[in-house]
């Protein structure tokens, strides 16, 4: 299979993930399978939280519609246009995939497809059921999807370069036992905003989708955002309230209520509007259910905060950074903590 094939059964692949995250019925064989095989991928975006209950039918379907608008054949061609792709000396890529939100790994296994090589995946438990069924979708449209791609249950061997995510704790891990291989190994990330006091209710509506779409749980996700010290936080607590629904959801809602019994006994200044708790701390890492806040006198704090955290901060989210409700939409450039794999791939 070469570049220009496999960019094509992935636009097609594109196209299904696309009307399915869009909540559309089988539209007809012009989608390029038959009522049952769409039928099947639909169901699964309902029954993923029963194997990981954050993978709620939303989320998968967010996560489908962002990738499937990567996957067309004029946006795969111009990404990978601007590398060397040497499709005559395929090596083995081991892939190690985190499983925080939907598909979160979806990116790196398209940089080593088109980049020429073979993904070796070793899946997360807490997300080993939509890529494989992503996978048999393109082994319809050529079967020789499985010279590129293997999924590996136990043991990775007879790789030549290694990209893994995860925690810090198994990024110390990885290092260890990985780096002898060339390899990219992503640690615990999160993201910030950034409010300049001009803010109109809809940009800080559309701050609640980056603080809370997957739950909170991804590393383009909001967890800290900084204020002008004259800020009204009733106008964000206003605004946030728009997302009471996720008190709803039953992981979320037992995380909401330890951290606030835990922050009420220590006797913690903090805001809780019923879903939510602020609370004013220069800390990066909120506890789930939780959003620290910074006030800042001078643009000055805020740059030398980013520059000082650079290496936890994954995107800046606000006017003038990345807009407002758009953290959970990255583009097929937005490469995560701004290691380009496709660069690393094909200069193996």
């Amino acid at each position: 299979m070469n570049l220009l094939q496999k960019i094509k059964i992935l636009s097609q692949l594109g196209e299904i993930m696309r009307s399915v995250g869009s909540g559309k019925s089988w539209p007809g064989f012009e989608i390029g399978i038959n009522a049952d095989e769409y039928n099947d991928l639909v169901e699964l975006t309902k029954r993923a939280k029963i194997y990981n209950g954050w993978f709620t039918e939303e989320a998968v379907k967010h996560a489908f519609t962002g990738i499937g608008g990567w996957l067309t054949e004029n946006d795969l061609t111009n990404w990978v246009k601007a590398y060397d792709i040497n499709e005559g000396k395929p090596k083995s890529i081991a892939l190690i995939m985190a499983g925080n939100i939907p598909l979160v790994g979806f990116h790196d296994f398209l940089a080593v497809f088109l980049s020429g090589n073979k993904a070796v995946i070793k899946l997360s438990s807490d997300d080993k059921h939509l890529f494989p069924a992503l996978l048999q979708i393109l082994s319809l449209f050529d079967p020789t999807i499985n010279e590129w791609v293997e999924i590996k249950e136990h043991k990775l061997e007879g790789f030549d370069g290694v990209i893994a995510t995860g925690s810090d704790n198994s990024a110390n891990y990885f290092h260890s036992y990985f780096g002898k291989y060339p390899n990219v190994i992503r640690k615990n990330r999160t993201s910030i905003a950034v409010l300049n006091g001009q803010e109109s209710k809809a940009d800080l509506v559309a701050l609640g989708h980056d603080i809370f779409k997957f739950f909170g749980l991804g590393c383009r996700n909001v967890s800290q955002v900084w204020l002008p010290q004259d800020f009204n936080i009733d106008l964000l607590f206003d605004a946030l309230y728009e997302f009471k629904e996720i008190a709803n959801h039953n992981k979320y809602a037992n995380n909401y209520d330890y951290n606030r019994a835990v922050y009420l006994m220590n006797l913690e200044d903090m805001l809780d509007n019923g879903f939510l708790l602020l609370k004013e701390d220069k800390k990066l890492n909120s506890p789930l259910g939780m959003l620290h806040y910074v006030r800042y006198n001078s643009v000055s704090e805020i740059n030398e905060f980013i520059a000082e955290n650079e290496a936890q901060i994954q995107i800046v989210v606000g006017e003038g950074y990345v807009p407002f409700g758009k953290a959970q939409n990255p583009s097929l450039n937005d490469f995560a903590d701004g290691v380009d794999t496709l660069s690393f791939l094909t200069a193996l």
